[in-house]
């Protein structure tokens, strides 16, 4: 692979270090203090605390730059134009019920560009991470999105309710993780992923990911942070996608 850039270094850092805390209290997950956010919306004080860790790790060595973030939201500092996209738990809901697929989701966004994107598994120590015009990768191996041609043999995700009722024609999963989600589609695990009214930190890095791995994904940039309508899905297979979603 091309040297990683000093961006997606300190991402890696950060990563790195706010892993620890989740793997010591996804060790502990009956003993978490939780709170309801929603209706099926959950935080935990492990979510508060990686997204403390990130934001101290990325202003060490870019004190200048704006945040995006899931549980702070918007933070503004004087460089505007550029800014962290942070969710610290994407997946908080498996999190909390010990099912191990959960990840930290970072991107760098650059006059309102995505720039660098890293998604990191703790559990399963996998980590996805692309550069605009160079590459996606997984654990420092370039990766590429699926070539299958024919709808019938793909494997979609999407965590939106009774999606199996409306395509059953689709082979279709739900996990719980729009990052891993979208990570998935960019390693060829998956063959396309798509969403609803989704919130921008749950995917910017994953968007990146995708098209960095020969993928294609809808304008994210139409739609307001907090109510996105995501399609991504391997090149050969996201018009096919598109017709089957057309009134989704």
């Amino acid at each position: 692979m091309n040297s990683i850039s000093p961006h997606l270094n300190i991402m890696i850092k950060a990563c790195e270090k706010a892993s620890r805390i989740i793997i010591r209290d996804f060790g502990e997950i009956e003993n978490l203090q939780v709170a309801k956010k929603g209706p099926r919306d959950f935080v935990t004080k492990t979510d508060k605390r990686v997204e403390e860790i990130l934001i101290d790790e990325l202003t060490k060595s870019k004190k200048n730059y704006s945040f995006l973030t899931e549980e702070s939201g918007k933070i503004e500092n004087n460089d505007k134009n550029k800014r962290w996209i942070i969710d610290p738990i994407d997946g908080t809901t498996n999190f909390l019920h010990g099912i191990p697929h959960f990840a930290i989701s970072i991107a760098l966004e650059i006059d309102g560009e995505l720039k660098s994107a890293l998604i990191h598994d703790p559990i399963k120590n996998e980590i996805f991470f692309a550069e605009k015009n160079n590459g996606a990768f997984f654990n420092n191996h370039r990766i590429k999105v699926s070539n299958k041609g024919d709808i019938e043999d793909c494997l979609f995700s999407s965590n939106q309710d009774g999606l199996k009722i409306v395509y059953p024609s689709l082979n279709m999963r739900s996990t719980g993780c729009a990052a891993l989600d979208l990570a998935y589609v960019g390693s060829g695990r998956l063959d396309g992923f798509f969403h609803n009214k989704i919130n921008l930190w749950d995917i910017a890095a994953g968007i990146l990911i995708v098209k960095e791995s020969g993928g294609t994904t809808n304008d994210f940039t139409q739609y307001e942070h907090d109510s996105i309508d995501i399609r991504a899905a391997s090149s050969s297979i996201y018009s096919e996608m598109m017709k089957k979603l057309v009134n989704f």
